[in-house]
C-alpha cells in the first residue's frame, strides 16, 4: 500500500481558502529540476507547468513571478510590472531563508511573507495549471484564477 500524500503548507492554505486543487506527485530527478523534466514526469504540457521565480528589484525589494515552464522570464517586463527600474533573480542561497522553500520546490503559495506576485497571462489559456506544492516531487493542479486569488497576484506579460 502506498503512502498517502502529505499535505504541504501551500495545500493547507488552499484548504483554508476553500479553493479546489489536486496534489500531483511526480518522480524527482535531482540532476534536472527544470520545468520540462517536471512536465515530462507528470505527462503534461510544459506550457501548463509553471515555475515560480523570486526576484529582487531596485525599488520593490522582493517579488514573485509565475511563468510557463517552456519560457524564460523577461527581466525588463518583470521590473516594469513590479514598479522597478531593474531586477534580477534572487541568489539561490537566499531562497530558503527568504521564502521557506528550496529550489525545485518553491511554491507561489505560503511563502514566509506575502510578496507581490505576478502570473504570466498565458496561464489564462488553461482551465488548470501546475505549480509547485512547496516540495520537490509534488505539484498543485489549480485553476489560474484561483491561484491569482490566493496569492493576490496580478496577471501580466512576463515572458
Amino acid at each position: 500500500m502506498s503512502n498517502p500524500i502529505k499535505k504541504t503548507n501551500a495545500a493547507r492554505l488552499l484548504d483554508q481558502a476553500h479553493i479546489h486543487y489536486d496534489l500531483i506527485p511526480y518522480e524527482v530527478h535531482p540532476d534536472d529540476l527544470g520545468a520540462a523534466k517536471v512536465a515530462s514526469s507528470l505527462g503534461e504540457n510544459v506550457k501548463q507547468v509553471f515555475k515560480t521565480i523570486v526576484l529582487e528589484g531596485d525599488k520593490i525589494k522582493y517579488f514573485v513571478c509565475v511563468v510557463p515552464g517552456d519560457k524564460e522570464i523577461n527581466l525588463k517586463a518583470a521590473a516594469k510590472v513590479s514598479g522597478n527600474k531593474k531586477c534580477e533573480t534572487l541568489p539561490l542561497k537566499q531562497l530558503l531563508p527568504l521564502t521557506g522553500y528550496i529550489r525545485g520546490g518553491c511554491s507561489p503559495i505560503g511563502m514566509k511573507k506575502n510578496f507581490p506576485t505576478y502570473i504570466d497571462n498565458s496561464a489564462n489559456e488553461f482551465d488548470s495549471i501546475f505549480v509547485s506544492a512547496g516540495q520537490r516531487g509534488l505539484q498543485l493542479k489549480i485553476n489560474p484564477q484561483d491561484l491569482r486569488e490566493v496569492t493576490q497576484a496580478t496577471f501580466a506579460d512576463l515572458v
